[in-house]
């Protein structure tokens, strides 16, 4: 099986979108999915766009994607790359096509001159978790995530 690695475009925004909505599937929140492909087109490729998304091809068939954006390091006073999602489709995992993924994003954030290259994982993702730490990432255990969303955003926000 032949791998390839290449930036999407916007004809890429329904394989993308199927993607996301499988990879909500697989951690059990796809009813969580608010995306639509006229949001992503706007988010990942309209004016002021700052996310970017990669797919992962095998011998020319959609296989899986990743979708990241930079970050900053205020201590490193440089960009990072933080990877919002990576997903390869179950016919392809235990191939490698994770790990090529991964390979290709820290080239990028080499190449760009990134001091970090970060992302989240659910803790029950145990394959995932077993990739990342074959790769040498180590987990950040000292921080914790928050987040404000939906209603608890808007309300802080209004005062």
């Amino acid at each position: 099986m032949n791998f390839e690695v290449r930036d999407s475009t916007p004809a890429d925004v329904g394989t993308i979108l199927r993607f996301i909505t499988e990879l909500a599937d697989y951690e059990k929140a796809v009813d969580q999915v608010e995306a639509t492909v006229e949001s992503l087109t706007a988010t990942l490729f309209g004016p002021g766009a700052v996310t970017r998304a990669v797919l992962l091809e095998a011998d020319g068939v959609p296989a899986g994607f990743a979708v990241w954006f930079y970050s900053y390091s205020t201590w490193q006073a440089r960009n990072g790359l933080y990877l919002e999602d990576l997903y390869v489709s179950p016919d392809y995992r235990g191939s490698g096509a994770g790990k090529l993924l991964l390979r290709h994003l820290a080239k990028v954030a080499v190449e760009s001159g990134c001091g970090r290259f970060e992302w989240s994982v659910l803790d029950w993702n145990e394959p995932a978790i077993r990739v990342y730490e074959a790769i040498g990432a180590e987990p950040q255990t000292e921080w914790i995530r928050y987040r404000l969303a939906g209603d608890q955003l808007r309300d802080f926000a209004a005062g």
